[in-house]
């Protein structure tokens, strides 16, 4: 109930009356503030948003409902092995109801990453962009890592620096630095490797990353410049700082360098510094792998051997992992560099009590060993338990039990070996060929040589020049001077290769000792020949291919014509099937079966009678011509025959 008016003091009721209705006029006049129109604010303009501006890639919590049970059901998928339907199902799903997040398509991606199907990777990749799917950084790595193993650095490079752009949503990571700087070291672009270290200190994206020094610094081990691994090293204690680096990555490479350049007490003085008591340098598998290394390649086998005994000790999985199959392949080798292949075969049989499982990449690094050294039968053993133990050896493996039979002098039991890589369908290159064909031609065996050599094209495998040369020296130093000119015909005629001066100096000295330099002129007026013939019938293939073309076309054209021309007959045939019904439908509405209604009725009451005289007149354009409905047509031959029947119009006017 709204309060009671209060008064002024000493009013009379006239004044208090007047005071009402004072009120009442106020408020018709001004309105109460509720009721008033309230200032707007001035509305600043938001800016439009680009279409084409990069999304941001979906938060973890998009990962819920629906969308987490299909996740789910894609990693099942995963681990069974299943990837066909995992990519399938990731494909259906993105344009359902419930679409995949880009976790569950990065799940697809790196299962098919570990599996090397790169080019089932790069199709999806290719799909969820397209589908507006936004990537993550692990997205990128992802596609970084595929480009690195196929070796296309240059297109990850080119990629990488998408993700340096100022409207990129994304920032690359130290993981996209250290995918890069080993793509770059494994495809010996050094250069390249350490312009990326520098635009990772000059970004300041991530901070100086230890494992991303390493792959630099085992670069240049490999490439013999210990002075910069040093340098790098010395570059990255200074940026963390100027102290100890307590990350144990780089101690490895930096120890080599050392040894390298024969500080062997430096180097071992580093590895009592970081691995001896009371050191709190954080060392894993990896790290631990490549200190071991060092040792056991220059002459340390006895402190690599307490250190993997250390390694053993530690190894407590899942807390710790101090060992992993690279710390038993590093023993393999320091034993095997010692001489001591026995006791490499017993470290590689202990693999499987400390639960690692030797691979293809484990046996094939074993059985190279044994077969340097001579020792073919156990290389046949440890070949054989491959097989027991469901490892499928791979074209490596076949090319060194080959190497090996081949330095032991059992040519026939080599070719066998490389003939069941055949058979088994593996796919041997230009390289594995060539070891054949120069194993057989060490032991004079030229014309089975010959054969391998003839083979390459039927497999698809394009000859290099190793696999001319093998030939050429075979057949000079044989004095089968025919079949080496043959050979040097083919490697002119293959423009892939060159034939390089020293070949041509053996091949024109051979033939001046037999007196045979005409020859020389005659090989070269032969390969201009049979260029010029090719030539010829390249160029008429391609005159032939030209004319099918214009053939083809113009078939087409014709076809296209006809098509159209059928279509205008077809189109042309119902317009007049619907005329016709329509004059069908007009013949049936009339009474005699022929004109409009209202005409035959008038013509009935006039007496008119359709006779020959009125269908000559017809025939001449008059009435009967006019279809039906056309009032004024009929009017007018109405009009006209009226005319000359006497009376008849008059008739037509008094009805």
């Amino acid at each position: 109930r709204p309060p009671a008016l209060r008064l002024p003091p000493l009013l009379t009721p006239e004044e208090a009356a007047a005071e009402r209705r004072r009120r009442k006029r106020r408020l018709r006049i001004e309105p109460p503030l509720s009721h008033r129109p309230q200032p707007q604010q001035q509305r600043i303009p938001k800016p439009q948003s680009n279409p084409n501006a990069p999304k941001l890639p979906e938060p973890v919590s998009a990962l819920a409902g629906n969308r987490l049970n299909l996740h789910n059901r894609i990693l099942t998928l995963i681990r069974e092995n299943d990837l066909d339907e995992a990519a399938l199902l990731t494909r259906h799903s993105i344009y359902s109801n419930c679409r995949p997040t880009v976790f569950t398509c990065n799940a697809v991606l790196n299962a098919l990453l570990r599996q090397a199907r790169y080019a089932d990777l790069l199709s999806l990749h290719r799909f969820i962009t397209q589908a507006s799917v936004a990537p993550t950084v692990v997205t990128h790595n992802l596609l970084l890592q595929a480009y690195c193993d196929c070796r296309k650095t240059d297109i990850a490079l080119e990629h990488f620096r998408l993700l340096l752009k100022d409207d990129s949503p994304v920032l690359p990571s130290p993981t996209t630095y250290r995918i890069l700087a080993k793509g770059l070291v494994d495809n010996s672009k050094l250069d390249q490797a350490v312009e990326l270290k520098d635009g990772m200190l000059e970004k300041g994206f991530v901070a100086p990353d230890p494992l991303v020094y390493n792959f630099l610094m085992g670069g240049f081990v490999r490439a013999n410049e210990p002075e910069k691994v040093i340098s790098l090293f010395e570059e990255l204690k200074e940026k963390l700082g100027g102290g100890m680096i307590y990350d144990g990555t780089p101690y490895g490479n930096l120890m080599k360098a050392y040894f390298m350049k024969g500080m062997e007490e430096e180097a071992m003085v580093c590895y009592s510094e970081v691995l001896g008591e009371g050191s709190k340098v954080r060392f894993g598998a990896v790290s631990y792998n490549s200190v071991l290394d060092a040792l056991g390649r220059h002459g340390k086998l006895d402190d690599a051997i307490k250190l993997f005994d250390r390694m053993i000790k530690e190894h407590d999985p899942p807390r710790r992992i101090a060992v992993n199959l690279g710390s038993f392949n590093v023993m393999v080798d320091a034993f095997c560099i010692a001489g001591r292949f026995n006791d490499a075969i017993k470290v590689f049989g202990e693999m499987g009590e400390r639960k690692c499982t030797p691979d293809t990449l484990s046996y094939n690094n074993l059985i190279d060993q044994l077969g340097k050294n001579q020792l073919v039968g156990q290389a046949e053993e440890l070949y054989k338990e491959m097989g027991e133990r469901g490892i499928n050896p791979d074209e490596y493996t076949y090319i060194l039990l080959a190497e090996a039979c081949f330095g032991v002098d059992r040519a026939d039991d080599a070719v066998g070996y490389f003939k069941k890589m055949v058979d088994l369908g593996l796919r041997p290159n230009a390289n594995a060929y060539n070891k054949v064909i120069g194993g057989l031609v060490d032991v004079g065996r030229l014309d089975e040589a010959q054969g391998f050599f003839d083979q390459m094209p039927e497999k698809e495998v394009k000859p290099n020049v190793a696999s001319y040369e093998l030939l050429l020296k075979a057949y000079v130093e044989a004095g089968r001077l025919d079949n080496a000119i043959k050979t040097a015909e083919g490697i002119l005629l293959d423009e892939s290769v060159a034939f390089s001066d020293e070949m041509k100096e053996l091949l024109e000295g051979a033939l001046r000792k037999v007196g045979r330099e005409e020859d020389i002129a005659k090989m070269y007026e032969d390969v201009e020949r049979e260029k010029a013939e090719r030539a010829a019938r390249a160029a008429e293939e391609k005159a032939r291919a030209e004319a099918l073309a214009r053939e083809e076309e113009e078939r087409k054209k014709a076809e296209a014509a006809a098509k159209e021309a059928a279509a205008a007959r077809a189109s042309q045939a119902a317009i007049e099937a619907v005329l016709g019904r329509r004059k069908e439908a007009a013949k049936e509405e009339s009474p005699d079966g022929g004109s409009n209604a209202d005409d035959g009725g008038i013509l009935k009451r006039l007496g008119i009678a359709n006779g020959p005289a009125e269908e000559k007149r017809a025939e001449n354009g008059n009435i009967v011509g006019a279809s039906v409905g056309d009032e004024s047509v009929k009017q007018d031959g109405e009009a006209k025959e009226g005319a000359g029947s006497g009376g008849a119009a008059d008739q037509a006017t008094a009805l």
